[in-house]
Parts: structure tokens; C-alpha cells; sequence
């Protein structure tokens, strides 16, 4: 789907209604109702896409047709950078559109899935994302050292690991998070619990006015926080950005990859793949594999040659 102008169901040849052609950004989403800014300005619409499959995603800009003052429909969706979504053998679920970058939220407490890292990092990886990691919570200091020693290797694979306590320590913590998250559109990923919600109303000024209103718009009336959606982060030095949060999720699937967008999702694979001693070396069992090799003297951590292993599996069961 990356790098592809992507028609919605039914198209904008097949509207048949005359009106003209308005363009927008989703900015939520919850089911099939999605709410739209148009970029001539005013309130969002709640947009339907045309026909029973939808493949629209927060992020994603469009073309819609008003068939009321406040309600549209989705006729063509725009050409996307990349799109994030996570998949099992049967169905999948978007995350969104056209990011730059991919925020891992953790916390000291509760225990967070170092296995949900992992796939959210090779996800990142697989959509040419910047990966950063944020530690919550690092004002309960019994559970920090664990926490702590756990992200090594992940530290020292180069990925950035940014520390905060969003409730002891706010402001400090908007000052670093801010640093980051300026100019670029984010998306938030995380367990429930992990401090995403705290996060959120930390740097954008009324968020939770904002959560109820989109809830109301999206699903007329009827309140709803299991949705996605965008935020406009405050545009203070003028470098602009938005922050889009998607609910707390217990798996992430990752059915869709291939494998050969897998091996080179862990870049302590990627300067080792020339040297196996098959071209089409799965880097599973075979002999001579660099990888394997890697693993065995201590360069490549057993964990994570796991985790490859573990999703070369999944993808294999995919029903197709």
C-alpha cells in the first residue's frame, strides 16, 4: 500500500452526485466513521467511505463529497508515505498514515511486554519510521534498574531510549518530549497503563475536551474512547507536528511482512545478510549463516534472533 495513490471503495467516478470535490485529513477514526478537517478550514465532518471494505486511516488525506453540513463521503484516499498497521492469519488493524515517527511507550510499572517492543520496533524499521523509546515513570525507583537493564540492548542498538516521570516531573518531561515530537507526526504505541493517556493531556492543551467532542462526532452521541486520532501539537516555534494516540493493544501481529522486509527490520542482521553462505539463507538453521554464527559468539542477542524466528513462524501460518 506505501507509495501508492489508493482509491477508496466505489471511487470518485462512481459518487454520482455532483458535489463538488472537497479535500481534508482524517483526524479519527472508530469502525467506519471517521472525522474529517477539510483544509479550507471550519469543523471536522464525520465521513462515511463508500462501499462495505474501508482501508482509510488516520493521517490520511483525501477527497470527500458533503452530503450534509456536517457529514460527507470518502471518495479517494491520497497517495500515502507509509501506512502502520498490525495483522494476524485473518483480519488486520490500521494504525495510521504518513508518519515519521513511532513513540514506544513503557513504564517502570507494570511490567511492560519486552516482546511488543520488539514488533513495534521492527514495524518502525519495516515503514523507514524513526523508533523512539520513552521510560515512564522513573520516580518509582525500586522498579527503575530492572527497567533500566532491560533497554540496554536496546540502547545499544542505537535506538533512542528518552526517560520521564510525567506525573512527578511535567514540565521537564514536555521539555524533553517536545524536543522530540516537534516538526514530525508521531504515533503513539503502547499497553494500556503505560502513561500514554498522562502523556497526551501533558502536551496538548485541552485534550480531554477534545477526546469527548471527536467521541461525540464520531459516533453520534453515543461516548467512545477506543478511537484514533490526531492531534495538532501547539505550534509555539512555529515547526508545527501532531501526535496521534491509538488505544492500548496486547498484541501486535505482523502477519503481513515478508520475509525479507524481517531480516532486515533488526539492523544487527543487516551488515551480516551479505556473508551467509546461501543467497536465500533464512537465517533459521542454515549452515554458514552469518546470523546464526552472530548469535553464537555473542554479537547478536538470543532474544532478539528469538523474536525474528518467532515472526519468520507467523508469517508462515498466514492463511492465504
Amino acid at each position: 500500500m506505501n507509495r501508492r495513490a489508493t482509491k477508496a471503495a466505489g471511487g470518485a467516478a462512481q459518487a454520482g452526485t455532483g458535489a463538488a470535490t472537497l479535500h481534508g485529513v482524517v483526524i479519527a477514526a472508530h469502525g467506519r466513521h471517521y472525522l474529517v478537517a477539510p483544509d479550507a478550514g471550519g469543523a471536522p465532518l464525520q465521513c462515511f467511505p463508500r462501499g462495505k471494505k474501508s482501508e482509510v486511516a488516520v493521517g490520511d488525506r483525501v477527497e470527500y463529497q458533503s452530503t450534509s453540513a456536517d457529514q460527507g463521503v470518502i471518495v479517494a484516499i491520497g497517495e500515502r508515505r507509509n501506512l502502520l498497521y498490525r495483522s494476524d492469519q485473518f483480519k488486520s488493524k490500521l494504525f495510521a498514515a504518513n508518519l515519521d515517527q513511532l513513540l514506544i511507550v513503557l513504564a517502570t510499572e507494570p511490567h511492560f511486554s519486552e516482546d511488543l517492543l520488539g514488533r513495534a520496533l521492527v514495524a518502525a524499521e519495516a515503514n523507514d519510521l524513526k523508533p523512539i523509546i520513552l521510560l515512564n515513570k522513573i520516580d518509582l525507583e525500586a522498579a527503575l534498574p530492572l527497567a533500566r537493564e532491560r533497554l540496554e540492548r536496546y540502547r545499544e542498538l542505537g535506538y533512542t531510549v528518552l526517560e520521564v516521570s510525567e506525573k512527578k516531573h511535567p514540565e521537564e518531561a514536555r521539555a524533553i518530549l517536545t524536543e522530540h515530537l516537534r516538526g514530525h507526526q508521531t504515533i503513539l504505541l503502547g499497553q494500556s497503563g503505560m502513561g500514554k493517556s498522562t502523556l497526551v493531556n501533558l502536551l496538548i492543551p485541552d485534550a480531554e475536551a477534545a477526546t469527548r467532542e471527536i467521541s461525540t462526532a464520531l459516533n453520534s452521541g453515543r461516548h467512545t474512547t477506543t478511537f484514533t486520532r490526531l492531534y495538532k501539537l501547539p505550534d509555539g516555534d512555529h515547526s508545527g507536528g501532531a501526535l496521534i494516540d491509538s488505544p492500548g493493544f496486547q498484541e501486535f501481529g505482523l502477519y503481513h511482512l515478508t520475509e525479507g522486509t524481517l531480516e532486515r527490520a533488526f539492523p544487527e542482521f543487516r551488515p551480516l545478510l551479505a556473508h551467509c553462505r546461501f543467497y536465500n539463507c533464512h537465517h533459521l538453521h542454515e549452515p554458514g549463516c552469518a546470523v546464526l554464527e552472530a548469535v553464537e559468539d555473542g554479537r547478536v542477542e538470543p532474544e532478539r534472533h528469538a523474536l525474528y524466528a518467532q515472526l519468520v513462524h507467523e508469517i508462515s501460518q498466514v492463511v492465504r
